[in-house]
């Protein structure tokens, strides 16, 4: 690829990631906002807990809806869908006077959140060279890190106007840039082609690969692929297409029971437990951590491979999660942590967040948008998106009452359970996806090879 088709494929690309922005920016604009609208809106504490609540309602309903609009409308379609819900809809917020209202803004918010989060893993996927799809699928994990950071960083320099609406007016500018930007991109070609556009999507490949004998190759195989193809609902009758598609579930349902999304709805009052004095403070570190360590998952994740990554991130989450929990553990038999052990405590919390960002953030989106067949890509991203969402509400949800049956400690110690449960499952069932086109992993899965095996060369 030539050095002006690979600027013209990461620009296509970032514009596609800003949806992952405007994820981050909705989903931490309630840590800090919320005791405003609580207060001008004369909340019960049920009813401010619904305001998140109804945000990830929204996302799991978008996300159980975006795979059938995207397969009937194509991907740039509802990428720019989403980025009109999140222009529309954030100046609706702005402009609530009553609470109800409010709640109705959210949770069509969320329901743009939930098309994000399906579409624009799948559009880069689909757009990207296969040399450098890894890295460029892992923009939109940044792009969420990196959204939730500059919320949480807005929030607190906007804390002294005491206005919710000021904070919330900030996501305007953002959603205007993505709803201008997602005008501009070229189609999925490979929408296009499974959808009887050859030349459309012959078009698009000129444009962003850098030869034509790349081009007719690429066109080859994505036909290739669809010989004999079925939709993703007829494809569940063929063991082949059962076991990835419960390879996704499972991947997400890794990513969620690390403890990862427990730690960043709750880290104030970890680090509260912990003794640390200024728990916002904190709170900021670890989201320029989680920013800065994606952007090494980016980096190294084509040149090293998915599962290398991974088990270099599962090592460090199980060590941080033992760490971390026995310090808990000590505190709660009555020890006083000092500084020594308050210190520790932190760096293990910091590792656990750097461990995650590098791996299992960033490369579980990434195979969950190379694994799946093309004619059933639109379902089974749906199917293990919406896994996310639900593991995601049983973590926000269970968290707190873990807290108080298991304890700090206990609850570390599940999540490093889980995460050594992860190893298993990268280590038997998991492929390496590094170097391989999507085409080859589609030949792989329906030669029935094992899952493992799916990113071997087939030429």
């Amino acid at each position: 690829m030539n050095k002006t088709n690979n600027t013209l494929v990461i620009k296509v690309c970032f514009i596609a990631a800003l949806a992952g922005l405007l994820f981050g920016l909705d989903i931490a604009y309630v840590n800090g906002a919320l005791e405003f609208i609580a207060r001008d809106f004369n909340l019960t504490e049920d009813q401010s807990q619904q305001i998140a609540g109804v945000l990830l309602t929204g996302a799991a309903v978008g996300a159980l809806c975006s795979g059938w609009l995207s397969r009937i409308f194509g991907r740039k379609k509802i990428l720019v869908l989403a980025a009109l819900i999140f222009t529309i809809f954030t100046l609706a917020g702005i402009l609530s006077h009553n609470i109800n209202a409010f709640l109705v803004t959210r949770f069509i918010l969320g329901l743009a959140i939930g098309i994000a989060s399906f579409v624009a893993p799948l559009y880069l996927s689909e757009i990207a060279p296969y040399k450098i799809r890894g890295g460029l699928i892992a923009m939109y994990q940044l792009m969420i890190t990196i959204g939730i950071l500059l919320m949480f960083v807005s929030n607190a320099s906007l804390h002294s106007t005491g206005s919710w609406r000021i904070m919330l007016a900030v996501l305007l500018i953002p959603s205007a840039i993505m709803l201008i930007g997602t005008l501009t991109l070229p189609e999925s070609p490979r929408w296009l082609v499974l959808v009887g556009r050859g030349k459309d999507a012959e078009n698009v490949l000129t444009k962003i690969r850098g030869t034509k004998a790349e081009v007719d190759f690429e066109i080859s195989e994505i036909k290739e692929s669809l010989v004999g193809a079925k939709s993703g609902f007829k494809l569940l009758s063929h063991p082949y297409f059962l076991k990835v598609l419960l390879l996704g579930v499972l991947l997400q349902g890794l990513q969620q029971f690390s403890g990862m999304n427990a730690f960043m709805y709750y880290s104030s009052k970890i680090f509260m437990e912990a003794g640390v004095n200024n728990p916002a403070v904190a709170t900021m570190i670890v989201g320029l951590v989680n920013v800065l360590t994606t952007f090494l998952a980016i980096k190294y994740v084509d040149k090293l491979g998915r599962k290398p990554i991974l088990y270099f991130g599962l090592m460090l989450l199980i060590a941080s999660c033992a760490v971390s929990g026995y310090i808990f553990h000590l505190q709660s038999t009555g020890v006083i942590l000092n500084a020594t052990l308050q210190y520790t405590l932190l760096c293990f919390c910091l590792l656990f967040i750097f461990a995650f960002a590098i791996s299992l953030g960033p490369i579980v989106w990434i195979l969950c948008a190379e694994i799946y067949p093309l004619e059933g890509r639109d379902f089974g991203i749906t199917v293990s998106t919406m896994a996310n969402w639900i593991f995601n509400a049983i973590i926000g949800s269970y968290t707190l009452t873990w807290f108080k049956n298991l304890g700090v400690s206990g609850t570390f110690w599940l999540f490093g359970g889980a995460c050594i449960l992860g190893v298993i499952l990268v280590n038997r069932f998991t492929p390496e996806t590094k170097d391989v086109t999507l085409e080859e992993l589609e030949f792989n899965l329906k030669a029935n090879k094992k899952l493992r095996d799916l990113g071997e060369r087939t030429n």
